[in-house]
């Protein structure tokens, strides 16, 4: 199955030429990052001994083996170490975002959304969005309460790890709680974990342990209680969160930290955000285009970006500053769309297709430039669609259709506009989930 299922629908209007080159880098580029094969890369099971990559441990000795995971690539996840254990393993539970045909398992139980012993081992797998599909809030908080407070946090222009400080703070899962259950019998973790987080280095051998794993809710929390409050703080959300949350941060003490370290553990680091735009580099040059990485640490408005990426392109194209055309540009980490009115919201979308739309308005004298935004892991903002790809003739077939991508950006509606356009770039799961993943080409001029 294609990762970009409508791929045809997607290359049938617009700059062909450059949507097909752009689309065929982003398709290659999350066919390597699934983590369905690179867990089954570094995993297998002979009957007795359980080998990842440079470790092995005797299964004969453990009495029970569990599979718990969580998080919007979990379903690649739990499948790929589903298949290799077999019958040896006991139970396994994963919690999704979005169920799939191919989610098809031998001793693993799917929810879209059992006490452990000292000589029991649990394989956890993890990716970004573990937050809020494995949610238990801590007494005193209702699920609600969480539920609205992220919605708060998500629109108040907080960056992710700003918002994971309060939500890991306020679970008895995530933020390394979960872990800290597990330790407390004595039972053993391995862990595989798909970080999402701006700043993470490219991984190296996914076969050898990772000592400085962090990821939710299996490894250690680098967050603080302080951060948390500092986020509260920052974003003057003190009136705007439920009140049950604002008063625990005022009354908490240490006892409310989470954990920061399991050296008991034995992690694997399987992605990280700056993979998809090293993938893509070299995919690039397989291809015979040059390409550079512009940033893996691209934060900030999605509309702005949108618009910072067009002039960049004009700039390019029409002066080869600073290099000259054809050239692939590509970033990724993780824009935001602020919200603080839910008043002025006529429909739906998410920071790619803003950052798409945005390009669009601004790309349209820059001949064959082509723009294409994704949350890698298959499903942008408040839409079941992954991004958008638009390019410097989508403004006009807006206009001449009467779509205003203008309005759509006002009130946060690109999912109608786009969609409308035939410029929604659909997915579904795609084994992965390293935030954003950007793709711009800007041809030279044409004869």
């Amino acid at each position: 199955m294609r990762k970009i299922r409508n791929l045809d629908r997607l290359t049938d209007h617009g700059d062909v030429e450059s949507r097909r080159l752009v689309l065929t880098i982003a398709e290659r580029t999350l066919d390597r990052l699934d983590a369905y094969n690179r867990i089954k890369s570094i995993m297998s099971f002979d009957g007795r001994t359980l080998t990842v990559g440079t470790r092995s441990w005797d299964l004969d000795a453990k009495r029970n083996v569990y599979l718990v995971g969580a998080g919007k690539a979990c379903n690649a996840m739990a499948r790929a170490v589903d298949e290799v254990l077999g019958d040896r393993l006991t139970r396994g539970i994963a919690i999704v975002k979005v169920s799939e045909e191919t989610d098809v398992f031998n001793r693993t139980e799917v929810y879209v959304g059992g006490h452990p012993g000292p000589n029991d081992l649990f394989v956890g797998v993890v990716s970004g969005g573990s937050s809020a599909l494995m949610s238990c809030p801590i007494q005193g908080i209702s699920l609600q309460d969480e539920m609205d407070a992220t919605d708060v946090l998500l629109k108040s222009g907080a960056g992710i790890y700003e918002v994971n400080a309060v939500r890991r703070h306020i679970s008895q899962t995530n933020g390394g709680m979960l872990a800290k259950r597990i330790a407390a019998v004595g039972a053993e973790l391995i862990g595989f974990g798909i970080s999402d987080a701006v700043g993470s280095p490219p991984t190296g051998d996914i076969g050898i342990p990772y000592a400085q794993y962090k990821s939710t809710p299996f490894g250690p929390d680098q967050t603080t209680l302080d951060d948390a409050r500092a986020v509260i703080r920052n974003y003057d959300l003190a009136d705007r969160l439920p009140r049950s949350i604002v008063e625990y941060f005022d009354a908490v003490g240490e006892e409310g930290e989470t954990p920061k370290a399991f050296p008991n553990n034995t992690y694997f680091l399987i992605n990280t955000l700056p993979d998809s735009c090293r993938y893509a580099k070299e995919i690039a040059g397989e291809l015979r285009v040059k390409a550079l990485v512009l940033t893996s640490f691209l934060e900030g408005e999605s509309a702005d970006a949108g618009t910072f990426m067009a002039a960049l392109a004009r700039e390019i194209q029409a002066y080869g500053n600073p290099v000259a055309p054809p050239v692939v540009l590509l970033s990724s980490g993780e824009t935001t769309t602020t919200i603080l009115d839910n008043s002025v919201l006529t429909g739906h979308g998410g920071p790619s297709q803003e950052l798409t739309a945005a390009f669009a308005i601004a790309a349209a004298k820059t001949e064959g430039a082509c723009m294409f935004s994704i949350d890698s892991e298959g499903t942008d903002g408040t839409t079941s669609v992954a991004g958008g790809i638009t390019d410097s003739r989508t403004l006009a077939a807006a206009k001449s259709q009467g779509v205003s991508l203008h309005a759509a950006l006002r009130g946060h509606a690109c999912y109608e506009a786009l969609d409308r356009l035939g410029d929604t770039v659909f997915t579904g799961n795609t084994g992965t989930n390293l935030c954003d993943f950007n793709i711009l080409y800007i041809p030279a001029v044409r004869k």
